[in-house]
């Protein structure tokens, strides 16, 4: 018998490695929200294993100096996407990650309640990889099976003068993907770039990963 995609909020394709860093969503809370963030440890090395290590609560503080800064720090995402595409997961889509910190979107606060956050391997302004874009696409359009999101927004927007990953070099037209089911570009409708706020189409037979939910004024 084939494995269920999703067993528990964990997805079938991605290497699972649990982190202690996550607790219980407020009873009746749907998901409705992905967060993307963007990180690397040290900063703008990739590769290694210091941000699996440091999502479990295992990184060696004296390796670098700048994990210094991080002793004590205790937090996690649900998912990793590697430069080359592969993808851990390290809390249950079901629990509440500790990604988003101080947050607010459309008028909520407190988005770990209801999002899930997905860390890109990479440094806040670079540019990502095709690889990582299309395990980005083939990632939401599964959770958006599994669950309601109906917003994908960056770090940036829901902790704006707080955080600011992924920053410029992310390409939310999606035209870098290397997916193969979306050549030239996995289905954004971006029509302004100013504009953050997108959905998950659901319409029969679309493999459009996201669409425009709304427009600032002009």
């Amino acid at each position: 018998m084939r494995r269920a995609v999703w067993q528990s909020g964990w997805w079938r394709h991605a290497r699972r490695v649990p982190s202690p860093n996550f607790g219980a969503r407020p009873t009746g809370e749907p998901v409705t929200l992905a967060v993307i963030h963007s990180i690397s440890l040290p900063p703008g090395q990739y590769g290694g294993g210091d941000v699996e290590r440091f999502f479990t609560n295992r990184l060696d503080h004296g390796a670098h100096p700048y994990y210094e800064d991080l002793r004590g720090v205790q937090v996690s995402a649900h998912f990793f996407v590697r430069r080359d595409g592969d993808v851990l997961q390290f809390v249950s889509c079901d629990a509440r990650a500790w990604h988003a910190g101080v947050s607010r979107w459309a008028g909520r606060e407190q988005c770990n309640d209801y999002s899930i956050g997905i860390e890109l391997e990479g440094l806040e302004g670079d540019r990502f990889e095709g690889a990582q874009y299309a395990a980005l696409a083939r990632l939401l359009r599964s959770a958006a099976h599994r669950y309601p999101i109906d917003s994908v927004v960056g770090h940036e927007h829901i902790a704006p003068g707080r955080k600011g990953d992924p920053g410029a070099g992310f390409d939310w037209n999606g035209r870098e993907s290397d997916d193969p089911l979306e050549p030239g570009g996995y289905g954004l409708l971006l029509v302004d770039r100013m504009s953050s706020r997108w959905g998950i189409d659901r319409s029969p037979g679309s493999t459009t990963v996201w669409f425009e939910l709304d427009r600032p004024a002009s």
